[in-house]
């Protein structure tokens, strides 16, 4: 396939046995993909909107993502006093503020791209690889909100993950279900070959989690996965401001008919073993 922001073609393969999918021949330029461009979006994802949300938290329509991520987790959890926290590619930090802001929770983040200097220069915790390196079994929940799929070696990521959590912690993570469009993968609008590279369906998922020391679990992701649906739909609609229209439209009906196409909330979580 080719990749219309960098102008090179892409091939994308599939393990038939597990159904892994991913760009065999992956853009690994970091910097330049994910650079200033691409977090105002104007790179290769023209959906994504973090230099905004950065600077209005209150004002985007990823509010609806960050409530509904939070409410997932507390009920997962049981509660949310006295958890330990970590959203692992955090991008501008704004779920780890929200929670801070709205939780009990003690949130901090880990990213690499550029935009996570902005973020601490606001005061959002977002520590650094080295810093990382300190917390193995420190964290009672992993949250990793579409990063996988920006992985050369998902395994890799799981296991780093893994590492930084509690026996018993939680992982969870979002990120496109592949299995409603097994056999047209070159037609899911998913697929952008400069920084999407990897993708599954819930049981390569749910192997992968295996292989990472993970016991994953489907369960009903409901109380709060609609508000994640909710916003995911905004987004492709490139809606980005949040306003009293958007907060009026209700998420469970919206949410159940985006999930019967896409089918997210089949995804496992994973808990630590």
């Amino acid at each position: 396939m080719h990749g219309t922001y960098s102008d090179r073609d892409f091939e994308l393969r599939r393990c038939d046995v597990c159904r892994f999918a991913f760009i065999a021949n992956p853009w690994t330029d970091f910097g330049q993909i994910y650079d200033e461009r691409y977090y105002a979006g104007h790179g290769a994802d023209p959906l994504v909107d973090y230099d905004f949300e950065l600077a209005s938290p209150e004002r985007t329509i990823r509010q609806y993502e960050w409530r509904g991520i939070t409410r997932v987790v507390e009920r997962l959890l049981g509660g949310l006093a006295g958890v330990s926290w970590l959203d692992f590619g955090c991008g501008n930090g704004g779920l780890v503020r929200f929670v801070r802001t709205h939780t009990p929770a003690s949130a901090c983040g880990f990213e690499e791209g550029s935009i996570a200097a902005s973020a601490q220069d606001l005061g959002i915790p977002i520590l650094s690889g080295e810093e990382l390196a300190q917390r193995r079994s420190h964290f009672d929940v992993v949250t990793a909100i579409e990063v996988l799929e920006h992985t050369t070696d998902p395994v890799t990521e799981l296991h780093r993950m893994r590492r930084l959590l509690r026996p018993g912690g939680l992982l969870f993570l979002t990120t496109g279900n592949a299995a409603p469009f097994s056999g047209k993968m070159l037609r899911w609008s998913y697929v952008v070959p400069e920084i999407h590279v990897s993708f599954f369906e819930p049981s390569t998922l749910e192997y992968a989690m295996r292989r990472a020391a993970f016991r994953p679990e489907r369960v009903a992701l409901d109380g709060g996965f609609d508000e994640i649906l909710k916003f995911k739909v905004l987004k492709n609609l490139r809606i980005r401001r949040r306003n009293l229209v958007t907060d009026l439209i209700p998420a469970s009906p919206l949410a159940a008919a985006a999930d019967q196409r896409v089918r997210l909330s089949e995804h496992p979580v994973g808990w630590a073993s």
